[in-house]
This record gives C-alpha cells, sequence and structure tokens, in this order.
C-alpha cells in the first residue's frame, strides 16, 4: 500500500481507503463489516471514511465497537456532517455542528476525530458561521483537520477568502472514469491551495468493476441486485454504460490488471487525489482494490478507456 499527504495537513492517508455508505450497519451483516474493517487494516489502509448519516449514525455506532481495542493513532477516522438526522437536524449552522460533532463522538466511541467534514453546503447558514463552527471544534482538540465533499468552486473560494478561520485540507467529489467533473475546476482550485482530494464512487458504484455483462442479469452478490444497496446506481448501471466498461475490460487485461484495479489506477494518476474511496461487501473484495495502489500503467491505456467513456450517450 502506498501513502499520500493529505492536502496542508499532517495526516498521510492511504491511496485506497475504507467507506462505509451503504454497507456498515446497514448493507451488510456486522459479521462481515468488522471482517472487512480487519482485513482493511491488514491491506494498510489506514483511512475510514464514515459519516452521521450512514444509516442514521449505524455505520458510526459499529466502528466505534469494531475500532475500540485498536490503538487511536494506528488509523485515521474521517465522519462529516449536514444531511437531515431528523425533521429538524440537519444543515452546519453552529448548534448543529457542535450537537452532530459530540454525536458523533460518542458513537465513533473515541475523542477526536482526524477529519470532520462538511457533506454539502448549507446555503441555509451564513458561511462564516460554519467556519467559525469547525474552527472552534478544531481548537477544543475534538477535530484535527476539516474538510468538504461537493462544494462549488465559488463556495470553496469563499471560505479561503476568510480570515482568522481553519482552512480546509480535503475535497470529497465524485470523480472516476465515468465522472471528470472536478477536473475542470475544483481540482485546479484545490491543488493551488493545499487541499486534496478524497475520492467517492471510483467505481461508479461497483459498474467500473467489469462485473456486469451487458444484456446479463446482475450478479446475485452485486450491488445492483441489493435493494438496501443499489440507490443511486441507476445513473451508471444503464446498458450503455455497461456496454462502454465491457468495452474497456480489454485495455485492463493488456495492463495485466482487474477492471477494477485498472479504473482505481486510473483515479490514482492524478496528483491531487490522496485517495479513492471503496466500498465492500465482502472482505475479500478489499485485497483486489488494494492492489490498485502503486500502479504503473502506460497512459495511452488510460486515454483509450477515456475516449470509450466520451462516447456514452447522456441520460
Amino acid at each position: 500500500m502506498q501513502y499520500r499527504q493529505l492536502g496542508d495537513s499532517d495526516l498521510t492517508v492511504s491511496e485506497i481507503s475504507l467507506g462505509t455508505w451503504l454497507t456498515f450497519g446497514v448493507g451488510i451483516e456486522r459479521e462481515k463489516a468488522i471482517a472487512s474493517l480487519d482485513q482493511a487494516f491488514d491491506l494498510g489502509i489506514n483511512f475510514i471514511d464514515t459519516a452521521n448519516a450512514y444509516g442514521y449514525g449505524a455505520a458510526e455506532s459499529l466502528l466505534g465497537e469494531a475500532l475500540k481495542d485498536r490503538p487511536r493513532d494506528s488509523y485515521v477516522l474521517g465522519t462529516k456532517v449536514f444531511v437531515p438526522m431528523s425533521e429538524t437536524d440537519y444543515g452546519l449552522s453552529r448548534a448543529q455542528i457542535e450537537k452532530q460533532l459530540d454525536a458523533s463522538l460518542k458513537r465513533l466511541n473515541t475523542d477526536y476525530v482526524d477529519l470532520y467534514q462538511c457533506h454539502r453546503y448549507d446555503v441555509e447558514t451564513p458561511l462564516d458561521e460554519t467556519m467559525e463552527a469547525l474552527t472552534a471544534a478544531v481548537k477544543a482538540g475534538k477535530v484535527r483537520y476539516i474538510g468538504f465533499s461537493e462544494w462549488s468552486p465559488q463556495q470553496i473560494q469563499d471560505s479561503l477568502d476568510l480570515e482568522g478561520v481553519e482552512k480546509f485540507v480535503s475535497s470529497q467529489p465524485q470523480y472516476s472514469l465515468l465522472w471528470r467533473r472536478p477536473e475542470k475546476a475544483v481540482i485546479p482550485l484545490c491543488a493551488e491551495n493545499g487541499i486534496s482530494q478524497i475520492v467517492w464512487s471510483p467505481l461508479a458504484q461497483g459498474v467500473l468493476s467489469g462485473k456486469y455483462v451487458p444484456g446479463d442479469t446482475p450478479p446475485d452478490d452485486s450491488r445492483a441486485s441489493s435493494d438496501k444497496m443499489n440507490r443511486q446506481m441507476g445513473h451508471w448501471n444503464r446498458p450503455e454504460v455497461v456496454e462502454a466498461v465491457h468495452r474497456m475490460k480489454p485495455l485492463a487485461e493488456e495492463a495485466g490488471v482487474s477492471m477494477a484495479q485498472f479504473a482505481l489506477a486510473w483515479v490514482l494518476r492524478e496528483p491531487n487525489v490522496t485517495s479513492a474511496i471503496v466500498g465492500v461487501s465482502r472482505p475479500e473484495q478489499l485485497a483486489a482494490n488494494a492492489a490498485a495502489s502503486g500502479l504503473k500503467i502506460d497512459p495511452a491505456l488510460f486515454e483509450k478507456a477515456e475516449a470509450i467513456a466520451a462516447e456514452i450517450p447522456r441520460a
């Protein structure tokens, strides 16, 4: 496993990280989740990404149980705030950040999180209020560093323009061979300001693993066939997307890697990407994904894959 520095922080995180959305506490059994976590550590994965809203606290609670006997400095833990936890508990107001952070720390069974991320931008709360609350959390020792997810370039710049507050060190956008929107403005802006990318859905909800075959029913053990984990798959699990990925598989074979490893290595070719978050439904999937770290693949093969992706009709 290779490691990269996270923005202008002193955190060094694994190029492949373990995500808990739709899986921990929700989509997979407790025993499989804990086994996946153990496997992650065995493979050198040191960054665990979660959020208060994942399973309405269930993912954090499971992690708090599973991590309690591990040295706190042996892993990097990130969680998030913004998504509604109830009809009245949502957003990035000072009161909500204070309340949700304390609740997350209690569920996670820890005194601090390494990375506290704004799950989305809150248009209903003044940005300076949000940033001041995050700064207070850092000064209180409850948070080491702060980040955001899916903020626009203007929202990012507005945060950079504020004085006397903590600066973000991470951005968490969707990014993959099939979704390259951050390249236009977010990545350049972040690279100029000491902010790294921790990307979600680098395998486009599993479609870039190549497990889906054009015209065939999804495998029984796949995310697409799970009622608990197939949310947001409709955009990617279209016949034209599956067909395009099928056409990319010979490129991965030429590189001597799996399609999933090829797609993860493509994401990691970007210097501003620190880590690619992967979610798993069983422990053995992690080893194959972790093997993408450090791969050196001919850029010409990536260019051919990009050309195939560019031909996919818009939904």
